[in-house]
């Protein structure tokens, strides 16, 4: 008995992890393309080119669109989250050490899952690159114009982050704030700060790029940027006699890709700018 552990642990250990990700892991998972229960190394995601209708003539052929294929692949990747839990310290301390190393790996990887994401949003096509200003309402229709000229889908399901001071900034605009122009769109959402203004569904993070005080904010729609995931997020805990602790592990494999650049706003701000 001495190195081996009993299945209730296990099983009630699994399941905790488990909720944990979807209440406080990523906040983006739920923003792109998923694709889970991927078998190998890596994913392909399709785009398609946009189609033209045209005329036919009296028992002529009907015009084609010739609709344009390109792929996109998505390369995987294996990450771990690990904790010793000692087997004394369980004794001595009144918090369940078990929820607490569920939740930091469970949120290690859902920040994992977020970081992937971001990483690949800087790929942008389109950048508002005026870093020496805050986040302001001029810069906001610019980006979404640039979507509607580039005929990005206006169907709910477009989202944008921001950093914490450019969400204040936000806070300052009266179309933002006011009830009358903004909404919560999502079940997934409720609890997180967010909120629906021109058709897209706003949250702040703290993991957008910042470099030499300027802050990479985005707007983007779900399908331009696409998540693959192998295995979703497992716990495995295993009795390690030398540490007389169990190894708390989770893993996760999961890679993430920019489908279309085009369906991507990169707005650059200057995150220490005065908020008026």
């Amino acid at each position: 008995m001495s190195t081996t552990i009993t299945n209730s642990f296990v099983t009630e250990y699994a399941e905790m992890v488990h909720q944990s990700y979807q209440q406080r892991g990523s906040k983006m998972r739920n923003t792109v393309r998923l694709q889970t229960g991927v078998i190998g190394s890596s994913c392909v995601f399709q785009r398609i080119g946009r189609g033209a209708a045209g005329k036919k003539t009296r028992h002529g052929n009907v015009p084609l669109m010739n609709l344009d294929h390109t792929s996109v692949s998505c390369t995987l990747s294996d990450w771990y989250a690990a904790e010793y839990v000692d087997k004394l310290d369980e004794l001595k301390q009144k918090q369940d050490e078990h929820k607490v190393a569920a939740e930091a790996g469970a949120w290690a990887l859902g920040r994992k899952i977020d970081e992937l994401l971001i990483s690949r949003l800087t790929g942008a096509a389109n950048v508002i690159e005026e870093g020496n200003t805050g986040l302001t309402k001029d810069k906001i229709l610019r980006g979404f114009g640039t979507l509607n000229a580039s005929d990005v889908a206006d169907d709910g399901h477009r989202f944008a982050m921001v950093g914490p001071h450019q969400w204040n900034e936000l806070l300052n605009i009266q179309e933002f704030k006011s009830s009358d122009y903004a909404g919560e769109q999502f079940a997934w959402l409720t609890g997180t700060e967010s909120r629906t203004w021109l058709g897209i569904t706003w949250m702040f993070h703290t993991g957008l790029p910042l470099i030499e005080g300027v802050r990479s904010c985005f707007i983007y729609h779900r399908n331009s940027l696409g998540l693959a995931e192998g295995q979703d997020i497992k716990a495995f805990v295993d009795w390690v006699p030398e540490k007389a602790a169990h190894l708390v592990d989770h893993m996760l494999s999961a890679g993430a890709c920019l489908i279309d650049p085009d369906g991507v706003i990169e707005i650059r701000c200057d995150d220490d700018a005065v908020i008026a």
